[in-house]
């Protein structure tokens, strides 16, 4: 397993986080201020810090500075331990280079997360090299062109053929454990449907929608729907999809509608000068965790069709929501991050306020791939 070294003042707090990773194997090398554990990784070079904030001597703010400048540890991946909720002190720490953090008091499960996401870096990256997402999306698309009209039809035909059985019932739900959710909306669609004639909202709704279909049949969506004028897809771990999990599958496609609006509004710049559109974006969520297939029988014709349904269903779909308020392409939960953690990158981060929810989630912006020269 891996070597950690553990910088934490308060000797139970201490002896907590010590007891959870070694019982996961780890082998965990423990100080009480940030200069003995900055010593200690000096020493180590271990494959992971975890950190706490307030700490006598040197507090973890600038232990984490003195190592970012120190090559030999600089990459050296780094979780703060803070009781400090204040959205500023948060920004610090993620400014100043930290990968992750957790707020004080957490349960071990929670700690376990953290540090698996952060160890699971290089795993990853396998994944991202595996996904060959290097090119762009168009790029793609071009390249394997043949084949994915091939893939496209097989997976609409299967798609197809489950949404209208011969038989329904509770026993045909289909359930995910772990599954990861993306919903995709147009930003100021109304504004836009103002300024366009019918039959040309109908090719902008049509060439970007068509897009959005086939990017996520690319990555490997095992259910997609549209809500309003909005796009939902789930996606798991069950279609041929190698060794790439579902949440960066997901992430990925969000980020390839996102930079497919780009290109889209140069085309309606170009193509309705002087009309005062506004400017095309979407705005996407991603969010994990359990979602079910449930099947809905239509009593008046004899049909079923799928219905996605679970917390994280009703997540994504707040989420993108205030993606949408906060002006943010791409919104994710730190909870969800962690299981892409290296594969992409991030932007901006704050509490937003779901309904529902008693707690605010601590929502992250995507804005791009990790690349294999980053």
């Amino acid at each position: 397993m891996a070597l950690i070294v553990l910088m934490e003042d308060d000797a139970a707090t201490r002896m907590m986080v010590a007891s959870v990773l070694r019982k996961d194997g780890h082998e965990v090398f423990p100080a009480e201020d940030g200069q003995a554990g900055l010593k200690l990784v000096r020493e180590l070079h271990p494959e992971l810090v975890i950190s706490d904030v307030q700490m006598p001597v040197m507090n973890g703010f600038d232990m984490l500075a003195a190592l970012r400048l120190d090559t030999p540890i600089a990459g050296t991946p780094v979780i703060l331990l803070t009781s400090l909720q204040e959205r500023a002190h948060m920004r610090i720490g993620m400014t100043a280079g930290a990968d992750d953090y957790i707020t004080k008091p957490f349960r071990p499960a929670e700690l376990r997360e953290a540090v698996a996401a952060q160890l699971n870096k290089r795993q990853i990256q396998a994944d991202l090299q595996a996904l060959a997402v290097h090119g762009a999306v168009s790029e793609a698309l071009e390249a394997q062109r043949q084949e994915l009209g091939r893939l496209y039809e097989k997976r609409l035909a299967h798609e197809l053929s489950e949404r209208w059985p011969n038989t329904a019932g509770e026993s045909d739900d289909e359930r995910f454990e772990s599954a990861t959710v993306l919903f995709v909306d147009i930003a100021r669609y109304g504004d836009i449907a103002q300024k366009l004639q019918p039959h040309e909202l109908t090719e902008l709704v049509k060439r970007f929608y068509g897009n959005a279909n086939d990017t996520a049949h690319l990555f490997g969506a095992r259910h997609m729907q549209f809500i309003g004028e909005g796009l939902l897809a789930v996606f798991t771990d069950d279609t041929n999809t190698r060794t790439v999990n579902h949440a960066l599958r997901a992430a990925r496609t969000a980020i390839g509608l996102v930079e497919s609006a780009h290109a889209l509004r140069q085309h309606l710049e170009a193509s309705y000068p002087g009309r005062g559109l506004p400017s095309f974006s979407v705005n996407a969520a991603v969010q994990a965790g359990a979602v079910t297939l449930t099947r809905l029988r239509d009593a008046l014709h004899g049909s079923t069709q799928q219905l996605p349904v679970g917390e994280a269903v009703r997540a994504t779909m707040e989420l993108q929501r205030q993606a949408q308020t906060l002006g943010w392409p791409i919104a994710t939960s730190v909870a969800t991050l962690r299981l892409v953690t290296g594969g992409v990158r991030t932007g901006r981060r704050a509490l937003v306020e779901v309904p529902g929810r008693s707690e605010a989630v601590d929502a992250v912006e995507l804005t791009g791939l990790v690349l294999q020269a980053e």
